[in-house]
């Protein structure tokens, strides 16, 4: 994704969750897609979905078993 792309989707995390920790980064060797990090913990993968002239944003986060006990 465009570093623009990745500034406005971090500024909209930090706003929608209003928690400043939350960090959009750019992935290695992917443009389709950023991940979400709050400090150094990863929460998921922010992938960019292009269709029939509309853009959007699909956020996927897995959460496991053992980090529901």
């Amino acid at each position: 994704m465009k570093p623009e792309e990745i500034r406005k989707l971090d500024a909209y995390f930090k706003r929608t969750f209003q928690n400043p920790q939350l960090e959009v980064k750019a992935r290695p060797r992917k443009d389709d897609s950023c991940e979400l990090y709050v400090g150094d913990e990863f929460l998921g993968i922010i992938f960019k979905d292009e269709d029939d002239g509309e853009l959007s944003y699909n956020f996927s986060m897995a959460i496991l078993d053992v980090d529901l006990a």
